[in-house]
């Protein structure tokens, strides 16, 4: 097990990487303050690992109560959230309740909004159970839930007090899925680390083929680099919001075509091509630099281009991006390889020629599960 830390003053907190960690009653225990817990999962992982968290919590002296949701991007929802706060209630959980996040990104960014607001802020643990969730959604505090007019419209910043990061759950994961985790480790990539860009290129297979070595040096990686930039800008005032690289397109897409058509990193994949495109359009980045983007996701077996959607419906629906100032678009867009800016002030004929360059693609449901 390696463990790094988000430095945030008294909200830092650890993240703790290996193969086998569900059952750690060691990684539990510091964080129960009583002895009551309140597990908020999906059914698919329910099944999978449910029961062996319940047996953590219990040798570490805590009664769960168990809360299982449906599984995908449409549990991310106030009817969903209500549910959890009903049984939450019924549960009599008071603010002494440790929630358990435990899952992707769906259900880390519900139980995290979850205990920001119930009873006005419970504490939490993430448990992360995807690529994606390990390398990006669990760390950082962003929680959240969607709203019909955009993606993750309606949340908080709400620190874990860990996260713990099992690697062998990445077995258990779906081809789609694995792929889909890989976006945010190019992400992470390309806007901050060139030498991890290389490493990609030269290691992206082994990642998908579950090699553990790959796995255990992206999830540290990655998390080495969201930490950072965290610790730095917690509250996504400046620096923060380069993690949006590829997001304000992504979101788009997945607000564009209904929530769970596309998962999350294969909007974010496309996204990022569409990015570095108006990274070239503007003028910033040269066209090699952008291939190399596009080279990489497609070698991740990810989506180069966007759905067919017009690009006058996507820039109606990139209006509502959280990066937005003045009610002005800003773009996380890419200077190099590694290096990453945040423009506003782009002329939107630029931006409906980038998506328009990179348009067209079919559902990646449609693909090899």
């Amino acid at each position: 097990m390696e463990t790094l830390r988000v430095a945030l003053g008294s909200r830092s907190y650890p993240i703790h990487i290996g193969a086998g960690l569900l059952e750690d009653v060691r990684l539990y225990a510091p964080h129960l303050a009583s002895r009551r817990a309140a597990v908020i999962t999906n059914e698919v992982v329910a099944a999978l690992y449910l029961e062996r968290v319940e047996r953590a919590l219990a040798h570490a002296g805590a009664a769960a109560t168990s809360i299982v949701v449906a599984d995908g991007e449409q549990a991310k929802d106030w009817r969903t959230l209500e549910h959890v706060f009903d049984r939450l209630l019924a549960a009599r959980c008071g603010r002494d309740t440790l929630i358990v996040a435990l899952g992707g990104g769906v259900v880390g960014d519900l139980a995290g909004f979850a205990a920001a607001v119930y009873q006005r802020g419970v504490p939490y643990i993430q448990v992360p159970t995807t690529l994606l969730a390990q390398v990006d959604s669990s760390v950082g505090g962003k929680t959240a839930i969607n709203h019909p007019r955009g993606k993750n419209m309606i949340g908080a910043f709400h620190q874990p007090l860990a996260v713990i990061a099992d690697l062998a759950t990445l077995d258990s994961l779906p081809a789609r899925e694995l792929r889909a985790g890989a976006a945010e480790v190019i992400k992470h990539a390309f806007i901050l680390d060139a030498a991890f860009v290389d490493w990609l290129e030269a290691n992206v297979v082994r990642l998908l083929e579950r090699d553990r070595a790959a796995l255990a040096h992206a999830v540290r990686r990655s998390c080495e680099l969201k930490a950072q930039v965290v610790a730095a800008d917690e509250r996504e005032s400046g620096l923060r919001a380069i993690l949006n690289f590829g997001h304000t397109f992504g979101h788009a897409v997945e607000t564009g075509v209904g929530y769970g058509e596309w998962l999350h990193g294969e909007a974010v994949a496309a996204g990022m091509v569409m990015a570095a495109e108006l990274s070239v359009r503007t003028q910033m980045l040269a066209r090699s630099e952008a291939e190399r983007v596009r080279a990489l996701v497609a070698r991740a077996g990810l989506p180069v281009a966007g759905p067919a959607i017009p690009p006058e419906r996507m820039l109606e629906l990139m209006q509502v991006d959280k990066k937005a100032e003045q009610g002005r678009m800003r773009f996380v867009l890419l200077a190099a390889t590694g290096k990453a800016v945040v423009r506003g002030g782009i002329e939107e004929a630029l931006v409906r020629d980038a998506i328009a360059a990179c348009a067209g693609e079919q559902a990646p449901a449609a693909a090899a599960q």
